[in-house]
């Protein structure tokens, strides 16, 4: 049989083509890998940016999520949400103020390198960082701090966070407050209940999580946002169902307390919240349904 140049040139062109075709293991790998790193979003005159510092697959949900409730009715929410119930998808999502004239970031992700990463997709880099707000000293929240070394990240920030939320570790014996918080305590500011970082961004103590976890109300042009940081940690098993049990609350009891009151407060004023463990990019409202749960709507274009 013949072949026509034609059908040789075809048959050499296909052959780089067939050999550069990805398995799915690595299409999956490089899917991963360009995960965005950041979202802008308006506030009046503010700009605030969510940064994704991390995001990691965890199974078996249910030894976190819903340890009250069983196992069919966990299965049944969850297949109502069109979510499996062997595994769940973490996401990490430290928060960029920028209102002109400082650049404030809340919280600091699991290490220095995965913060460092996500600020420079956004544009900044660690030293223009005016101030670090920690809502409160769980690892991945104070993680970025310092490096490997030790060595801090923000040198030229200031550091505020709870009262209450700084006396308790500090007196914990925890290893996590004594490498990254503790070396840096001489510069930290603390704040109570209705303090002011600065105008326009004021402190909600939001216990529960931990002793003394603070949420920050955002306040520009007659707009607000809530940074409810770990209130709830998942968008159907935290928000839509307050009283779930989470194995990281540390007060489960005033944990729910504080989901359902801020859940009411965000859907009865159509504020705007964001989730520091909400899908990327972490923003959404919160919509109330008839059976007394709670709905997330992520956001689309609102505050672009």
């Amino acid at each position: 049989m013949q072949i026509t140049r034609r059908q040789a040139l075809m048959s050499g062109a296909a052959l780089p083509l067939a050999a550069a075709t990805p398995t799915l293991a690595q299409a999956q790998t490089a899917a991963a890998s360009t995960l965005p790193t950041h979202r802008h979003f308006t506030l009046g005159d503010f700009q605030v940016t969510t940064l994704l510092s991390g995001s990691r697959r965890v199974e078996n949900p249910q030894e976190i999520f819903g340890m009250n409730v069983d196992e069919d009715t966990f299965a049944e929410v969850s297949a109502q949400n069109f979510i499996p119930t062997d595994a769940a998808q973490f996401f990490f999502t430290p928060t960029v103020l920028n209102t002109g004239s400082q650049l404030i970031l809340f919280d600091t992700g699991n290490d220095a390198a995965g913060i460092t990463a996500a600020l420079a997709g956004a544009g900044y880099t660690p030293d223009q960082i005016t101030h670090v707000v920690i809502t409160h000293m769980h690892g991945d929240h104070i993680g970025g701090l310092t490096d490997e070394t030790g060595t801090e990240t923000f040198a030229n920030a200031a550091y505020v966070t709870g009262q209450a939320e700084f006396d308790h570790w500090a007196s914990a014996e925890n290893e996590g407050f004594e490498a990254k918080v503790r070396p840096l305590a001489d510069k930290f500011t603390f704040l109570g209940d209705g303090d002011d970082v600065r105008s326009g961004v004021t402190s909600i103590a939001t216990f529960g999580h931990t002793p003394g976890h603070m949420g920050y109300m955002l306040e520009s042009g007659g707009s607000q946002l809530l940074l409810m940081a770990d209130v709830a940690n998942h968008y159907v098993w935290s928000v839509a169902f307050p009283d779930w049990e989470v194995r990281f609350d540390m007060d489960k009891e005033a944990a729910a307390a504080t989901r359902r009151r801020v859940m009411n407060m965000a859907a009865a004023d159509r504020i705007p919240l964001i989730g520091y463990h909400m899908p990327f990019p972490g923003l959404g409202f919160i919509d109330t349904r008839a059976d007394d749960t709670f709905h997330f709507v992520p956001h689309s274009y609102q505050l672009i």
